[in-house]
């Protein structure tokens, strides 16, 4: 392995580490890649990135840390979760795209003198860890996706399991919920590592004034307004079917609540879209439902808002949505599954309700709204608990031990 007889202090001082996404598109992993890499010590890593498509991610990232794009072809690149098989890995158009894809990062990963290599999804586990075997380089994967036959095609699972024990050199997942679905065993190296915010960016946010006491409603005009927010991309599986529903209970107790989603549909879920649209109207809800789209200012965003919810419908890897709430003082409201539990402690710093569950969830939202001095100290609590576990300056610390612990 190139450098191994190096020390590890001599190692760390100038280790070069390939962070790899097949996706400039701001998601949650591509957030907290952007988040990361900031943070690194740059005494001991020196991160450069390749992206496998221009974009929002690589325009964020281009002051500060060393960008390039290598295209990937969009047939590849476009393929969703959920459409994945075995036949549509193994078909021979895409096998040997993915292999001469692979075979070229593998020569950026020569000449850029590449130490290491860390892919940030699952598209790009695969050929990351395909293109770090041909430049022999160790490969750390960063699994942000619950590898699990209600997220992902069954053949899917079955391969990605069998990937994790052969390819990468260590596994990071973003949560213990999703560790789990890995079925890695105490053999392999593997930990969970959750992806945390920076305050110091959100500090910002409160200093120009938009930050708001959940809920007092003083972050917005209408001292007299509350406002419920859900963000995220508009999928089904992200349930904002679910939350109108609820929002029409909470409505007929709370006429000035309003409710706000935030996002837009990505991966050609623009069906859906339009369903949650004609739903809204449908329950007669167009006067207190917003529609804001997507938002790239996720901070001043939530910081708009007095309640966070979040519905999943099926179990989230990690819920870095909550995390940004809890970070913002905010009381919220979460589907229990996945690895939301591991940030929410129930009836302390957020409340857990039932995936799938609307009537579960209205109530949970009118128990904030009807109290809101309690909801003021749980909001205070899940800040808390977010400095003293969720930080983004932990993260790196944890994932630089990773490198080293590769190294040792």
């Amino acid at each position: 392995m190139k450098a191994a007889d190096q020390s590890l202090q001599d190692l760390a001082s100038h280790l070069r580490v390939l962070f790899f996404d097949h996706t400039a598109t701001l998601g949650g992993g591509e957030i907290a890649l952007l988040n990361l890499v900031r943070h690194l010590d740059p005494t001991k890593v020196k991160p450069v990135v390749v992206l496998a498509a221009d974009g929002p991610l690589a325009e964020r990232l281009r002051p500060a840390i060393e960008t390039y794009i290598l295209p990937l072809a969009p047939n590849i690149a476009g393929l969703k979760k959920d459409s994945l098989g075995v036949f549509t890995l193994l078909r021979i158009r895409e096998f040997f795209t993915v292999f001469r894809y692979a075979y070229q990062l593998a020569r950026f990963i020569r000449e850029h003198d590449i130490d290491l290599i860390h892919t940030n999804s699952l598209k790009a586990d695969i050929i990351g860890g395909i293109a770090g075997r041909f430049a022999r380089r160790p490969v750390v994967w960063h699994v942000r996706d619950r590898v699990e036959d209600d997220y992902l095609p069954a053949p899917v699972v079955h391969l990605f399991r069998f990937l994790c024990r052969v390819i990468p050199a260590y596994v990071i997942a973003n949560s213990a919920a999703t560790l789990r679905t890995l079925h890695l065993g105490s053999r392999h190296h593997s930990s969970s590592i959750p992806s945390g915010v920076d305050l110091d960016l959100r500090a910002g946010v409160v200093h120009d004034g938009k930050q708001s006491s959940a809920p007092s409603g003083n972050g917005h005009s209408d001292p007299g307004i509350f406002r419920i927010g859900l963000i995220g991309r508009i999928s089904p599986w992200k349930g904002q079917h679910i939350f109108l529903q609820a929002a029409d209970q909470v409505h007929r107790r709370f006429p000035r609540a309003r409710f706000v989603i935030i996002g837009s549909a990505l991966f050609g879920e623009d069906a859906y879209d339009q369903r949650v649209r004609q739903l809204s109207t449908q329950l007669g809800l167009d006067e207190v439902v917003e529609f804001a789209g997507f938002r790239p200012d996720v901070q001043r965003a939530t910081a708009e808002l007095d309640l966070v919810v979040h519905a999943s419908t099926t179990g989230e890897p990690f819920g870095q949505v909550i995390i940004e709430g809890m970070a913002a003082g905010k009381p919220v409201v979460a589907t229990n599954g996945g690895g939301v539990p591991e940030i929410v402690e129930d009836g302390q710093t957020g409340i857990l309700v039932p995936m799938g569950d609307a009537p579960a969830m209205a109530e949970a939202i009118c128990k904030v709204l009807a109290d809101p001095a309690w909801a003021k100290a749980m909001g205070a609590r899940a800040r808390q608990r977010v400095m003293d576990h969720f930080t983004v300056e932990e993260t790196a610390r944890r994932v630089q031990a990773v490198y080293e612990e590769i190294f040792r």
